[in-house]
């Protein structure tokens, strides 16, 4: 818990702030009136939302690194953990399940062929799932040969072998991939964008190796070393995955959609050194109150996140219109209308999250 003072409070407060850039991305005023920065880019290329979701999955890796390895020092049976982790990777993917089909069940047109059979908490699943079990089998440098050969394999597949259809690979538009074409062959149900699914099947083999190097992250955490040189390291093995990103990204562009390799070094090379400098500023020099946001959105992680997709049936049936409309009689700008009601819904979600977290209830799948 956050009170405890072996929890390395950084850690928390970055989970904790990455989940309300997530809430503030996701719930604008308006679709129609948006800053550039908070949209995702239309293809390939980076803005700062597409930062928010391999952030996740890099603080899952760095947990499952924490966690598991308190455990094993504890001499937990590894068959009861491989359990837990199954069920858990199961309970997660049935909450995306739920918070997916949410507002449809109160609604009489539901449908069940509008299933989306993917998603952002799917993936984390997909994710923990796989991670998880590495850690408990392998060692540091299996977990970055892996990594390695899932990066490799997959620029290789998605730049140079063609599609079984006789499509050759072109990353410059979404449709003649490799990822787009399973994803139309095995994919059930229905596709976030009709004809390929940013968390579709293939691309999801990329974003494990986010989730390991989160876990390598973890593996320098837990050495011996004094913290300020754990932390000068964890800060120069950031910069070297960004700068080997950024130099992949000439030969494989960086995009979120298909979780290109480049993209995974790019976001995870910023994860790392973002963390660094939470853990200098806030584990080594102290300065711990203006991480209180943070802490408290971080506490109840799968709670908030829940919360903040389930509300939306209230706060977007017509309150943000007349948001917005109200905004705008008083002149002001309707892109800053649509950031400030996603401010305001943000400190909503952040109410009951204080309540939990004032009584110390933290609520874990």
């Amino acid at each position: 818990m956050p009170t405890n003072t072996n929890r390395l409070i950084s850690l928390d407060a970055f989970r904790g702030f990455t989940l309300a850039a997530m809430v503030i991305v996701n719930d604008p005023g308006s679709w129609s009136h948006v800053y550039a920065p908070l949209l995702h880019a239309k293809w390939n290329g980076a803005t700062p939302t597409d930062l928010i979701f391999p952030f996740f999955l890099f603080i899952i890796g760095v947990s499952i690194a924490l966690a598991y390895t308190k455990l094993k020092e504890r001499g937990a049976d590894r068959s009861e953990m491989v359990k837990k982790i199954i069920w858990r990777s199961v309970k997660i993917y049935l909450l995306g399940m739920f918070l997916h089909l949410w507002p449809n069940f109160l609604y009489p047109e539901f449908d069940l062929s509008t299933i989306r059979w993917v998603g952002v908490l799917h993936r984390i699943a997909f994710v923990f799932l796989f991670c998880a079990l590495l850690f408990l089998y392998t060692d540091w440098k299996r977990q970055l040969q892996i990594a390695a050969a899932f990066l490799i394999g997959y620029w290789l597949l998605m730049c140079y072998v063609p599609t079984p259809d006789g499509v050759s690979p072109d990353l410059s538009v979404p449709l003649k991939n490799w990822a787009n074409w399973l994803d139309n062959k095995i994919l059930p149900g229905s596709l976030y964008q009709k004809t390929w699914d940013p968390e579709g099947f293939l691309s999801t083999i990329p974003s494990f190796a986010t989730g390991i190097s989160g876990m390598l992250i973890g593996h320098i955490i837990l050495t011996k070393e004094d913290l300020f040189k754990k932390i000068s390291w964890i800060f120069f093995a950031g910069f070297g995955m960004f700068l080997l990103g950024a130099i992949w990204s000439w030969f494989f562009p960086v995009n979120k959609h298909i979780w290109t390799s480049s993209y995974v070094l790019h976001t995870s090379g910023l994860a790392t050194m973002t963390l660094a400098f939470f853990m200098l500023l806030i584990d080594v020099w102290k300065y711990q109150k203006w991480t209180f946001l943070g802490r408290v959105y971080g506490a109840n992680s799968i709670t908030t996140y829940a919360l903040h997709s389930m509300l939306t049936v209230v706060f977007y049936r017509g309150l943000n219109a007349k948001f917005m409309e109200a905004m705008s009689s008083i002149g002001m700008s309707m892109k800053m209308s649509s950031l400030l009601y996603a401010l305001i819904y943000m400190l909503i979600i952040f109410i009951p999250a204080y309540i939990l977290y004032k009584r110390k209830i933290y609520i874990k799948l």
